[in-house]
């Protein structure tokens, strides 16, 4: 890299933190006017809000807007090098403008990374966190399902050939009358069934009680009776509860896994924790791309200086937002394709890229 490439790299970063670190503050400051009497309410201390919701509420704002953060970034040091005809004179000296677009997309790079492992990792935590303060000093009703709350029996498939039932109570993570029956063809050949059960936080399986295991083999049937026993099973209590957050409080190898098992016990609507799984990678990619935009939109100079930039730039991720809106839309309440929805903006402004780089002045 040369120094025009450290000296772009260097100011795109400063600007883009600088300004991601004023949002932050603004945020805090709105949000705490807003939950005043919440926060009073609580009757935590200064320390207790800034640990058991703060933490959670700023890593979660700032990656929401990060990829517009990254584009306004862009647009604002940008124009400002074209105001003062730094990019006329870096054009003039026979750098070619793909050359010169080279640390504006190494920097959308470094800036992909960071949100892509964030959104992986650090945002779920974070999301957790905020999610457990709103749902106990906010709205603790958020989450009420009148759907699932007044219904305690649960009904699962834990393998391809097992199926299990129990009466579940999230709150203490116990159960009573759970059942598993393996079937092999069209015949029931295990059975068993358990007084209560509850989730073992030492050993990491679930405890029964009172269990009766019949093992049939024809016309012979053998019984067995067991005061206690540990057992491993593919669900955790996590997979028992059912709240509006779950998407948001999974690190992507958890939703994964969740998703998997709500596809095996045959649970319909998922195409909204899908379309948060397929996001995860599609929202960083779309940082790369809305940096080379930024780039190539703001390289020009004009009248009117950064202010026409920043209107331009304003609008493309306003469209981009409602874009991004409406696939999600049409995924959740329609039939397109999870992994659709989540890249369709990047689709589109892969092609708003290519029109803005061949009108750029090269």
């Amino acid at each position: 890299m040369k120094t025009i490439d450290w000296y772009i790299l260097k100011n795109l970063l400063i600007t883009f933190f600088y300004s991601l670190f004023l949002f932050a503050f603004i945020s805090v400051v709105i949000d705490i006017s807003e939950k005043t009497d919440d926060f009073v309410r609580s009757g935590l201390t200064f320390t207790q809000i800034i640990k058991e919701y703060y933490l959670g509420f700023v890593p979660h704002i700032l990656a929401l807007l990060f990829p517009l953060f990254v584009f306004l970034s862009t647009i604002f040091f940008t124009s400002k090098m074209a105001g003062r005809s730094e990019i006329i004179a870096v054009l003039a000296s026979g750098t070619s403008f793909t050359r010169f677009l080279r640390p504006f997309f190494f920097s959308g790079l470094v800036l992909a990374t960071i949100l892509w492992l964030g959104n992986r990792y650090v945002i779920p935590k974070a999301n957790a966190i905020r999610v457990n303060f709103q749902e106990n000093y906010i709205d603790k009703n958020s989450s009420y399902n009148p759907l699932v709350a007044n219904r305690n029996s649960l009904y699962l498939q834990i393998d391809a050939s097992s199926y299990a039932g129990i009466n579940y109570d999230t709150t203490s993570k116990s159960g009573t009358n759970f059942f598993v029956q393996h079937v092999k063809g069209n015949k029931v050949d295990y059975n068993l069934r358990a007084e209560s059960i509850r989730w073992d936080t030492a050993a990491k399986k679930w405890r029964l009680d009172n269990v009766i295991e019949r093992k049939i083999d024809g016309l012979n049937e053998t019984v067995t009776l067991t005061p206690t026993m540990l057992k491993s099973y593919s669900f955790k209590p996590f997979d028992l509860k059912r709240d509006d957050y779950t998407k948001d409080k999974l690190t992507t190898p958890e939703l994964d896994r969740f998703i998997q098992f709500e596809e095996m016990r045959g649970v319909e609507g998922l195409n909204s924790l899908k379309v948060e799984r397929n996001r995860r990678d599609a929202t960083p990619a779309s940082v790369v791309l809305l940096t080379l935009i930024a780039g190539v939109i703001a390289s020009r100079k004009v009248r009117g200086g950064s202010g026409v930039h920043m209107a331009i730039g304003f609008i493309a991720g306003a469209t981009y937002i409602l874009t991004d809106r409406f696939s999600t839309i049409f995924s959740t309440k329609g039939n397109l394709h999870p992994a659709l929805a989540a890249w369709m903006p990047n689709i589109i402004f892969a092609f708003v890229a290519l029109w803005f780089y061949r009108k750029a002045p090269k």
